[in-house]
């Protein structure tokens, strides 16, 4: 392996490992980093720029080919153990930077208005918002899907598909010569995993209402909002939850353009990272987690202009200027939905009679 966690990342000092990262890297490293990874000199821009309002940590700092590069969390709005939560990542694949992109808009928009927006400060007091926006920054440096250790973060969770998966793409223990690789020995977790695991448990799954949006991009033409399972054909548990969410989304902005679906509709896959953490949520006894992937069709970008696969990252991201503006404009509506869904979680969560009712919905919508 050619990169490790250069910090522990239970350890106090992990706090602050990666705080003052951008004066300890020389002029060389600088013109490097905004070069190949420009998000990430951004975010600490915004770190440095609002501390009144964010609470950032570095969660680990790997080192990779003699450069630190920090893996960074951070938190606004409420602190109470009571509040319900959103968790925003992205970058979890490197290549799919435009997922951290649109999470660090969406963030920079958010603190400009909470510089004069009375209500949002308001409603802000009442809920938790945590954000992992560059999960792999070794990947995203370097411009592939994988880690630094030629690792698929979205492969490594310990946990294995109950049903064929699609070959390569399910996630496989060939090595890291091949895309989707899952790691080596089966039940351990790479740095940044283990660190997004320490975040979940210190300020997720310990909350009484949690949700997660997790960007990426590929996959056809229409941007998709996915749920577990990924490595099993049936129903999630909490079926009945994501179909009221969904149903809540749908009345609310009746002219959307997202696919809502459990992503066993398409393929199965190992390791995958939201399956695991759903079922340690109930290992927490977490009465109401729902994690999301939002996959922006990138398929589209590629029809609209086709000589961006010529580029390495032309499949995954928009190569033009105005649509790449268009990108980082269209979810900002459903990443402030997610905050308030959270927030009024008690006015459209299922009671019991409803949830049998919208079970068998969710059955005839997707399984049957």
């Amino acid at each position: 392996m050619n990169m490790h966690s250069a910090t522990d990342t239970g350890s106090s000092e992990a706090r602050f490992a990666g705080a003052h990262l951008t004066d300890q890297r020389g002029a060389a490293a600088v013109k490097d980093f905004q070069q190949k990874i420009p998000e990430l000199l951004q975010l600490e821009r915004l770190m440095r720029e609002h501390g009144n309002w964010l609470r950032s940590r570095c969660e680990t700092t790997l080192l990779y080919r003699d450069q630190h590069f920090p893996v960074y969390s951070l938190s606004l709005g409420a602190q109470s153990a009571k509040a319900p939560t959103v968790l925003f990542t992205a970058g979890i694949h490197g290549i799919e930077r435009i997922g951290s992109q649109v999470l660090i808009a969406w963030l920079q928009s958010l603190l400009e208005r909470l510089q004069w927006d009375a209500e949002l400060q308001e409603r802000l007091q009442q809920v938790q918002l945590v954000l992992m926006p560059i999960l792999n920054p070794v990947g995203m440096y370097l411009n592939r899907r994988a880690n630094g250790n030629g690792v698929d973060l979205n492969r490594n969770a310990p946990i294995d598909a109950e049903g064929r998966v699609p070959v390569l793409g399910g996630g496989h223990r060939i090595g890291a010569f091949l895309p989707w690789y899952r790691g080596r020995r089966q039940g351990q977790m790479e740095a940044e995993n283990i660190a997004l695991e320490n975040l979940l448990r210190r300020q997720v799954l310990n909350r009484p209402f949690a949700t997660v949006v997790d960007l990426h991009s590929g996959l056809g033409m229409r941007d998709r909002l996915w749920f577990p399972h990924a490595y099993r054909k049936q129903a999630i548990g909490n079926i009945a939850e994501y179909l009221a969410l969904k149903t809540l989304w749908e009345r609310s902005y009746p002219n959307h353009t997202y696919i809502f679906e459990p992503q066993s509709i398409h393929y199965l896959s190992h390791g995958d990272l939201w399956d695991y953490f759903y079922y340690q949520s109930l290992a927490h006894q977490q009465p109401h987690f729902l994690p999301l992937t939002l996959e922006m069709g990138s398929w589209l970008w590629v029809k609209k202009r086709p000589r961006q696969l010529l580029n390495a990252a032309g499949l995954f991201n928009p190569q033009t200027q105005h649509r790449h503006s268009r990108v980082l404009r269209r979810h900002l509506l459903l990443l402030d939905f997610m905050v308030s869904a959270a927030l009024n979680h008690s006015n459209w969560l299922p009671d019991a009679a409803r949830s049998q009712q919208l079970k068998q919905r969710a059955q005839d919508l997707w399984f049957d």
